[in-house]
C-alpha cells in the first residue's frame, strides 16, 4: 500500500498544479488575443520604460567612491589644502575637517608650489588649481558671462582633469582654452581673440578642453593670468609624491593645517545606500505619488482585463463545469495579470535601460550637465520597477478575477451575460472612504504634511472608485429619456461595469489631481502677489557698481546720460551711503540706524515658540504688526540724501517730500517708519567695530526728525551730509536710483551697462511691481496631461466596447439601421467616459482643492506673524483645456470609427 503523503504537501502540489496550469491557459490567451495583450503591454510597459531609463541615467550619473576619486585628482597621489595656520583634525575622504584647538584661525596668505614640496620631501611636485572668478566677455550677442578657473594644462597632474578637443594648452598670460559649450556661445575659432567686457584685456583662444565635472560654459586661464592678491580665493593643490600617501603623512600634514584627500580611500568606504540621507518626509511622499500612478495605470488597463474576462466567459464556465471551484477561476484571470505583467516588465526594463545607454551624450550635455561614470543601469532598483509592474498587472485583473469566480454557470455556457449587481457595501464603503480621506486631507493641510495630504486624496479616490458603478447605474435609468445612440451608450456602460467603471476611474483621477494642484497654483500665485513689499515704486530702477572701488568712476553726467538714451530714464538721483571712517577695511564694521523706543517694541520676536494664547495676544498688540511675509525684518537701510533721491525711493509726492527736504535742510532726520519718531526725535545708533577690535562701541544721538506718510518700498533713515559729518560719518556714494515710465527690458538694461562698459561693470536692479505669477505654462501642461490620459482612456474603452458589442451591431444592421449609427455609437461611447470622468474630476478637484486651502487659512487664522491667506480661486485656463478634452475625444472617436455596420452569416 503507497503511504499517503502529507496534508500540506498535498496541498501545494494542488496550489503549484493549479497556478502551472493557469499560467499555461494565460499564455495560449495572450497569443489569441493579440490586440489586447500588446494593448496591455504597452500601458504597463510605458511607466517601467520611464523610470527604467531615469534609474539606469540617475545610476550612471552617481559616481562611485573610487570614480569621484579619480574625477578629483586625474593622476595625482592625492590633493591638499592649505586651511588654517593651526592644527586640523579632517576625516578619512579629506571632505570634513575642525581645528584641532577649537579657534577659528585660517590659512590668510596665498601658498607657494615651494612650500608646498617642501612639506611632502624631495621628488615630489606639485600644481595649483584655483577656482577663479566669473570672467565676462563680449560675445555676438552680447556680454557672455563664463566659469573661470586658474591651472597650468601643461603641467601633466593638471592636463589629467580635462580632456582635450583640439588645440594646445595655455602658456602664456593672454592665451585661455574653452570649453565646447563656451566655444559655442562666443562663435569663435581657435587662434581667434576674445576680449572682457570692459575691453581692458584681450585673449587668443589656442585650445578646447572638456572639465568632466562641468559641461558649461568654462575658460582656463594661465596661473600667470590672474594675480594672487585674494587670500580667500579657494585653492587646492593636486600632488605626485615618490611613494605613497599614508596616515603618517596625512598626520603631519594636517599639523601644519593641511587637509588631505588621498587617492587610496580607507577600506570603510562603501557604495551609496538605496535613497542617501534623503528625508523621510520627501520619501514618504515619492512613494505615495507612485501610488498615485500605479493605481492610475492599474484604472487603465483593468478594463482590458475586463472585456477579456467576458469573451473567455464560456471558457471559464467549462473550467468550473470540469470542477474548477471559485479559486481556480480566480487563478486563471489573475494569471493573465502575472504572465502580462512579466511580460510588459521586461519589455519596458529592457527598452529603459537600452534607452539610457543610447541617450546617456544627450542626459550628459543637456540634463546632469557632468559626465556620467560607468555604464550600469542600478538593478536593485529594476528589480523593484520589475515588481511592481507585475504587481500592477496583477491588481488590474483583481477584480475581473472576483467576477469571474462570481458568474453563473449556466449563463456562461449559453453565452448570456450576468446582469449586473449594485452592492450596498460598495458605495457604503466608497462613501466612508471619500469622508475620511477628505478628512485626513484637511487634517494634513492644517500641519502642512504632504505625505498626509497625499494619503487622504489616495483614499478619497479610491472611495471614488467603489461609488462608481452605483453612479453608472444610476445614469443608465436615466437613459430612456435620450435618443438611441446615447441611450445604448449608457446601457452598455451599465452592463459592462467592470471595463467602463476604470475607465471612467481613470479619467476622473487625472482630472481632480490636475484641478486641485492648478487650483492650488493659482491661488498661492495671488497669495505671493498680495504678500509682495516692493523695493521701489514700480518702474524705478537702482543701478550699483559690482566695482566700488574701480577707478576711474563715471561721473554723474555721464550715467545721466546713459540712463536717458537706454533706460528712458526721466529723472536720476545719487544713492549715498554713511560710512565710519574708522572701520574702514575688511575686519572693521559699521552700521548706522534708529533706534525703535522700548514702550514701541513687541514683547515677542517671529522665531519664538508660542502657545496659543500668546499668538493671541500678538495678534491683537499693535506693537506686533509684524507679518510673515516681511522679508526686511527690523532692517532699516540708512542713506544721505538732500531730499533728490527720496521721492525716487519712496514714490512720496510732491509735497511730502518738500516737507521732509525742508527737516534735512535744517539739520533733522527723516524716516518712513513712524514708529521711529517719539516727541518729534527720532534716536540714531551708530555702532562701530574697529579693524582688531572685538568690542562694539555704540553711541546714541537724539535728532530733530520727521516720519513721512505711507510709503514703499523697505524701511529707510534719510540723513542730511551735515547730520552725517556731526555724527562722525564719511559718505560714499553706492549706485544711483532712477525713475522710468515703464520697468525697461533685458535688452535695455543691457545696452545701459554696454554705454558705461568703461568704468567697469554695473548691477542693474529693476523694480517689475507686485505682478501675479504666471502659471499659465503649468497650468496647461498639467491640463494636457490630464487630457492625453483622458483621451487614451476614452479610446481604450470604446474600442473594447466595440470589439464586445460586434454582435449588437450586426444585429442593428439587420433590422435596417444606418451604417452612422456606428459611429454615432462610437461617440457617445467616448463621450460617456471621458465626460463623466472629467466632470467627476473636475467636481473632486475643485473640492479638494478647497478642502486644502481652508484647512490652510484656518490654521493661518490664528498664526503670528500675520501670514497672508489664500483666495479661493478656480484655476480657468485649465477647466478650459479640460472642458474641451471630452469633445476631442468624441471627434476622435467619430473620426476613427468605421461607419459601416457589421453583418455576420451564420451556416446551418
Amino acid at each position: 500500500m503507497t503511504p499517503t503523503a502529507p496534508l500540506g504537501r498535498r496541498r501545494f502540489a494542488e496550489l503549484t498544479g493549479s497556478w502551472r496550469a493557469a499560467l499555461r491557459i494565460a499564455r495560449r490567451e495572450s497569443r489569441r488575443a493579440r490586440r489586447r495583450t500588446a494593448l496591455v503591454l504597452a500601458m504597463i510597459a510605458l511607466p517601467v520604460l520611464v523610470l527604467a531609463f531615469l534609474a539606469a541615467s540617475y545610476d550612471m550619473a552617481e559616481l562611485t567612491p573610487q570614480e569621484r576619486v579619480d574625477r578629483r585628482l586625474g593622476v595625482a597621489d592625492a590633493e591638499l589644502r592649505w586651511i588654517a595656520e593651526t592644527p586640523v583634525v579632517q576625516d578619512e575622504w579629506g571632505d570634513g575637517w575642525y581645528s584641532r584647538d577649537d579657534s577659528q584661525s585660517t590659512s590668510g596668505r596665498p601658498t607657494t608650489a615651494a612650500e608646498v614640496t617642501s612639506m611632502l620631501g624631495p621628488g615630489s611636485r606639485a600644481t595649483e588649481i584655483r577656482a577663479g572668478n566669473p570672467v565676462t566677455v563680449r560675445g555676438p550677442r552680447g556680454d557672455e558671462t563664463l566659469q573661470g578657473r586658474v591651472l597650468d594644462l601643461a603641467d601633466p597632474l593638471a592636463r589629467s582633469l580635462v580632456r582635450f578637443r583640439s588645440g594646445r594648452a595655455p602658456q602664456q598670460p593672454g592665451e585661455v582654452a574653452v570649453s565646447p559649450a563656451a566655444l559655442r556661445r562666443l562663435d569663435v575659432r581657435l587662434g581667434e581673440a576674445v576680449a572682457t567686457a570692459d575691453g581692458t584685456r584681450a585673449y587668443t583662444v589656442v585650445g578646447v578642453v572638456e572639465f568632466p565635472d562641468d559641461l558649461g560654459p568654462v575658460v582656463a586661464l594661465h596661473p600667470t593670468a590672474v594675480g594672487r592678491a585674494d587670500p580667500q580665493t579657494e585653492s587646492r593643490w593636486l600632488v605626485d609624491v615618490p611613494g605613497v600617501v599614508d596616515a603618517a603623512m596625512v598626520s603631519r600634514l594636517n599639523d601644519r593645517g593641511v587637509v588631505v584627500a588621498p587617492r587610496h580611500l580607507p577600506a570603510s568606504t562603501s557604495s551609496r545606500g538605496w535613497f542617501g540621507y534623503a528625508d523621510t518626509t520627501d520619501l514618504s511622499t515619492g512613494v505615495l505619488i507612485a501610488g498615485l500612478g500605479l493605481l492610475e495605470v492599474v484604472l487603465l488597463v483593468g478594463p482590458a482585463f475586463a472585456v477579456g474576462v467576458r469573451r473567455r466567459r464560456r471558457d471559464l464556465a467549462l473550467v468550473a463545469v470540469a470542477g474548477g471551484d471559485a479559486a481556480q477561476l480566480r487563478r486563471v484571470v489573475l494569471a493573465d495579470g502575472v504572465v502580462l505583467g512579466v511580460l510588459g516588465a521586461a519589455a519596458g526594463l529592457l527598452l529603459g535601460v537600452g534607452a539610457a545607454f543610447a541617450g546617456r551624450p544627450l542626459m550628459e550635455q543637456y540634463v546632469f550637465g557632468v559626465r556620467f561614470g560607468g555604464y550600469r543601469c542600478w538593478p536593485a532598483a529594476l528589480i523593484v520597477l520589475g515588481g511592481v509592474a507585475v504587481l500592477a498587472g496583477v491588481l488590474a485583473a483583481l477584480a475581473p478575477a472576483w467576477t469571474a469566480a462570481r458568474q453563473d454557470v449556466m449563463a456562461g455556457l449559453a453565452g448570456r451575460r450576468t446582469p449586473p449587481r449594485s452592492r450596498a457595501r460598495a458605495l457604503t464603503l466608497g462613501l466612508a472612504l471619500v469622508v475620511g480621506g477628505a478628512a485626513l486631507a484637511a487634517f494634513g493641510a492644517t500641519r502642512t504634511s504632504p505625505a498626509v495630504i497625499l494619503t487622504g486624496l489616495i483614499l478619497g479616490e479610491l472611495g471614488l472608485v467603489c461609488c462608481t458603478p452605483t453612479l453608472i447605474g444610476a445614469l443608465a435609468r436615466l437613459g430612456r429619456l435620450l435618443p438611441l445612440a446615447p441611450r445604448i451608450a449608457l446601457r452598455d456602460a451599465s452592463r459592462n461595469r467592470a471595463a467602463a467603471a476604470p475607465a471612467i476611474c481613470a479619467v476622473m483621477a487625472a482630472v481632480a489631481s490636475s484641478v486641485a494642484l492648478g487650483g492650488y497654483l493659482a491661488s498661492d500665485g495671488v497669495r505671493d502677489a498680495r504678500a509682495y513689499q516692493p523695493m521701489l515704486p514700480t518702474g524705478h530702477v537702482l543701478i550699483y557698481r559690482e566695482e566700488p572701488g574701480r577707478q576711474p568712476e563715471p561721473t554723474a553726467a555721464q550715467v545721466d546720460a546713459a540712463a536717458r538714451a537706454q533706460l528712458g530714464a526721466t529723472a536720476i538721483a545719487p544713492v549715498l551711503t554713511p560710512r565710519c571712517p574708522a572701520a574702514d577695511g575688511p575686519a572693521g564694521y559699521c552700521s548706522v540706524a534708529p533706534e525703535l523706543p522700548a514702550d514701541r517694541a513687541c514683547p515677542w520676536q517671529p522665531g519664538d515658540s508660542l502657545s496659543a494664547t500668546q499668538r493671541r495676544q500678538a495678534r491683537a498688540d499693535p506693537r506686533c504688526r509684524d507679518r510673515a511675509t516681511d522679508y526686511y525684518g527690523h532692517y532699516v537701510e540708512t542713506i544721505v540724501d538732500d531730499g533728490s533721491a527720496l521721492p525716487l525711493l519712496t514714490g512720496a509726492d510732491a509735497a511730502a517730500t518738500s516737507a521732509a527736504a525742508r527737516v534735512l535742510r535744517e539739520g533733522g532726520v527723516v524716516v518712513t517708519d513712524p514708529r521711529y519718531l517719539h516727541d518729534g526725535r527720532v534716536t540714531v545708533q551708530v555702532n562701530e567695530v574697529r579693524a582688531g577690535q572685538d568690542e562694539t562701541t555704540t553711541t546714541r544721538h537724539d535728532l530733530p526728525g520727521h516720519a513721512l506718510p505711507p510709503t514703499v518700498g523697505q524701511p529707510r533713515l534719510l540723513l542730511s551730509a551735515s547730520v552725517a559729518r556731526q555724527l562722525g560719518l564719511d559718505t560714499v556714494q553706492a549706485g544711483w536710483v532712477v525713475d522710468t515710465p515703464a520697468p525697461p527690458g533685458q535688452r535695455r538694461q543691457d545696452r545701459f551697462a554696454n554705454d558705461l562698459r568703461a568704468f567697469g561693470a554695473f548691477s542693474v536692479q529693476v523694480e517689475q511691481g507686485a505682478a501675479p505669477r504666471n502659471d499659465s505654462p503649468l497650468l496647461l501642461l498639467l491640463a494636457a496631461a490630464a487630457g492625453l490620459i483622458t483621451v487614451g482612456a476614452a479610446g481604450i474603452a470604446t474600442a473594447l466596447a466595440a470589439a464586445e458589442g460586434r454582435a449588437e451591431l450586426s444585429t442593428l444592421a439587420a433590422v435596417g439601421a444606418a451604417p452612422a449609427v456606428r459611429r454615432l455609437l462610437a461617440i457617445c461611447q467616448a463621450g460617456v467616459i471621458a465626460g463623466l470622468g472629467s466632470v467627476l474630476g473636475i467636481v473632486a478637484g475643485l473640492g479638494t482643492a478647497a478642502i486644502v486651502l481652508f484647512s490652510a487659512n484656518r490654521e493661518y487664522a490664528t498664526a503670528w506673524p500675520v501670514r497672508e491667506p489664500y483666495p479661493y480661486l478656480v484655476p480657468w485656463p485649465a477647466l478650459g483645456v479640460l472642458v474641451l478634452v471630452p469633445v476631442v475625444a468624441m471627434l476622435g472617436a467619430g473620426l476613427f470609427t468605421r461607419a459601416r455596420l457589421p453583418i455576420e452569416r451564420h451556416l446551418d
